[in-house]
Order: C-alpha cells, then sequence, then structure tokens
C-alpha cells in the first residue's frame, strides 16, 4: 500500500522556499489564500495521518507533499499535548500555546527535516513562511480539539482523534 500524498498541488501554487503555500478554510490571519473547495491542507493531513505515519520512507511527489509532511509532524506534537488535557478548555490552550510558541522553520537549528526542505531565500520568504506555518499550526490545533473533545461532556472522546490516531484504547 502506498502512502497518500497530497491532491492539492495546482500550477499556479505559490511557494515559500520548496513547500506550496496552500488554501486553508480558516479565520486566523496569515498569507494563506483562502480555501473555495470542501478541503484543505489541513483536512487532507489529518484525514490520512493514521496510514501516513507507518511509512519509514515517503517520496515526496511535489510542493504540496512537503507541507502535508509537516502538518503531519505537528499533528503528532498536539496528540502528545493532549495526552496530559481533561478538558477542551485545556486543549485550546495548549494548542494555542503550541500554535504560537516559537518554531523553527527551514534552515534553522532544530528543524527536523532540514535536509528535505530549502531555506526561505531571503527575509521575506522568511517571514512569509513563518507566518503561514503559525497559521496552519493554529488552524490544525483548533480542528483537532473539534475531533478530540466530545460536546456534551467535555471531555476527551472515548473514541476520539487521540485515541483513533495512537492507536490506544480506555
Amino acid at each position: 500500500m502506498p502512502a497518500y500524498h497530497s491532491s492539492l498541488m495546482e500550477p499556479d501554487t505559490k511557494l515559500v522556499g520548496n513547500m506550496a503555500l496552500l488554501p486553508l478554510k480558516t479565520q486566523f490571519k496569515g498569507p494563506a489564500p483562502k480555501e473555495t473547495r470542501e478541503t484543505d491542507i489541513v483536512d487532507e493531513a489529518i484525514y490520512h495521518f493514521k496510514a501516513n505515519v507507518f511509512f519509514k520512507n515517503y517520496e515526496i511527489k511535489n510542493e504540496a507533499d512537503r507541507t502535508l509532511i509537516y502538518v503531519t509532524l505537528y499533528i503528532s506534537e498536539c496528540l502528545k499535548k493532549f495526552q496530559k488535557c481533561t478538558s477542551r478548555s485545556q486543549g485550546e490552550k495548549e494548542m494555542y500555546t503550541l500554535g504560537i510558541t516559537n518554531f523553527p522553520i527551514p534552515g534553522e537549528p532544530g528543524f527536523p527535516l532540514n535536509a528535505m526542505y530549502v531555506k526561505p531565500s531571503g527575509k521575506a520568504e522568511e517571514e512569509t513562511m513563518r507566518a503561514y506555518l503559525q497559521q496552519v499550526r493554529q488552524e490544525t490545533g483548533l480542528r483537532l480539539c473539534e475531533r478530540v473533545f466530545d460536546p456534551q461532556t467535555d471531555k476527551p472522546s472515548k473514541l476520539s482523534t487521540v485515541n483513533y490516531l495512537c492507536h490506544t484504547e480506555e
């Protein structure tokens, strides 16, 4: 079974470094164009997360795949934070903090996949990349909260995304 790749790359997609700056369905401010389709890169990453995390090797077919990989890695970070959360409000606070906390971008020490990503070519591209990744991080955290916490009990759902994605059972 092959890994899942992004289906969102269009010929006119803007790039930052060698990542696709893909449209998002979001109210968070940033450089991402508004998504008009039903699915965006965050939806795609969440949907394919469970399958894609099992692949030891992943062939990058286009720049949107690099964005998909970044979101997939970020989902892993979010899931680690959710393990300590007992309510949606606590989860939202954790996701907000994680989303805006200073984070490395390609070319900086601490970025996990520097060999696969190109450093931004200048200050303007660096600012755009950082703003886009922050926007993606904030939206991803918000959507994961919607999936993880039961709206009736405000507790992590027994069938939540955390359990589903982490392959754990309560």
